[in-house]
């Protein structure tokens, strides 16, 4: 699968649990789920929880706690499929 599928998968699962929807036009590799898309922690999990479903992947707590941005979780993923 190419990064740019896994973002637009990724988007998909995030877009759900952001609140100003405005936010997610503006959405780059650097944008920080919880400080720029104001997303909580229990949200956090759910997002984490819905990208394993999405891909088909398990996501170990470590990945979990590194998932902080839209890179990481698309190098996470990324790294899980190809595993």
């Amino acid at each position: 699968m190419q990064e740019k599928e896994i973002i637009e998968k990724l988007t998909a699962v995030i877009k759900t649990y952001v609140e100003d929807k405005g936010v997610l036009e503006g959405i780059t590799p650097e944008t920080h789920l919880v400080n720029d898309l104001n997303i909580n922690s229990a949200h956090l999990v759910d997002i984490i929880l819905d990208t394993e479903e999405a891909f088909d992947i398990e996501i170990d707590d470590e990945s979990a706690e590194q998932m902080l941005t839209v890179k990481a979780a698309v190098d996470i993923v990324s790294s899980k499929l190809s595993a």
